[in-house]
């Protein structure tokens, strides 16, 4: 029998709908970084539903006025702030012109897929300082203030799966998705006392308007193999689930976890891929390099 005798996992709930109670989130601010594109956006928007005022990051006025609008629709209270997150200056000048949000997202990071060989000293540095440096610095800052405060507060950092089981053509990214897995877990038992929860959220495939080259590619071929829907439908094959993500999946998740309900949940890494990552072949596929996956000729020097 093939994947299409199968019935998969059943799609989710309609966009707009929610698990938790209305106004769960009324009186809180939630700052997301990356919160003007994909699946920042989706987390924000979810929050907004449940009664969050919203301030979205990112370095691109662009990307900011286009999520405001939209975000707006839903009615609650949005702001923005332009701020390169490897920038600590920066990052104070944000919250300063803010009231201390109860919840922080780490959503922003960079990434594009290269072979180890082909990267550059300042590709990697760049990929390390947004994805955890700059996850670090935003961390730091709130924890620092809502210390002083005496307040509780709880971050969610968006990692990924090769933080565990490394990434070929991402080494850069896996590295530093590591390094932010070990935050979560440092950072629950040091904050713990304090009130402050911190923890991981692991997005599967889930198409959206600012996916990376590589997952662009296999949807654009997939497409042109005359799949439906874009080629969602065939890489939704090659997932146990026998489909992608919805956006929407994980901004419900990550408004679980930083909710009332989820008080003794710390340290923790929620993964939301249909089990992706967790596939293995009995007999494992024949071996393509990366340099081949990419569409790059032999390594010359």
């Amino acid at each position: 029998m093939d994947s299409t005798s199968f019935p998969g996992l059943p799609a989710p709930p309609p966009l707009g709908t929610s698990a938790l109670p209305t106004g769960t989130y009324d009186g809180s601010l939630v700052l997301v970084t990356g919160g003007g594109t994909g699946l920042g956006r989706a987390i924000a928007a979810e929050f907004a539903r449940l009664g969050a005022d919203l301030l979205i990051v990112s370095r691109r006025e662009r990307h900011l006025a286009a999520a405001r609008a939209e975000l707006a629709k839903l009615g609650t209270r949005v702001t923005s702030a332009v701020c390169d997150i490897r920038d600590p200056k920066r990052i104070c000048e944000v919250f300063d012109g803010c009231a201390l949000p109860d919840v922080l997202v780490n959503n922003a990071a960079a990434n594009f897929p290269v072979p180890t060989e082909d990267m550059s000293p300042n590709a990697w540095q760049a990929v390390v300082d947004i994805t955890l440096t700059g996850t670090f610095l935003m961390t730091r800052e709130f924890g620092r203030r809502h210390l002083a405060a005496g307040t509780p507060g709880s971050v969610i950092d968006v990692g990924a799966s090769y933080a565990w089981t490394g990434g070929p053509g991402f080494a850069h990214s896996a590295a530093a998705k590591a390094g932010v897995e070990s935050l979560v877990r440092t950072l629950a038992v040091e904050w713990g006392p304090y009130g402050i929860q911190v923890n991981g959220l692991v997005p599967g495939l889930m198409p959206h308007a600012d996916m990376t080259d590589d997952i662009r590619g296999n949807l654009a071929r997939a497409a042109a193999d005359g799949e439906d829907d874009g080629g969602r439908d065939a890489l939704g094959r090659r997932q146990p689930a026998l489909r992608v993500g919805a956006p929407r999946e994980l901004g419900w998740a990550a408004t679980f976890l930083a909710s009332p309900y989820a008080r003794f949940i710390t340290g923790h890494t929620l993964v939301v891929d249909g089990a992706n990552w967790q596939r293995r072949d009995l007999v494992g596929p024949p071996v393509t390099p990366v340099r081949d996956q990419l569409g790059r000729g032999p390594f010359t020097g």
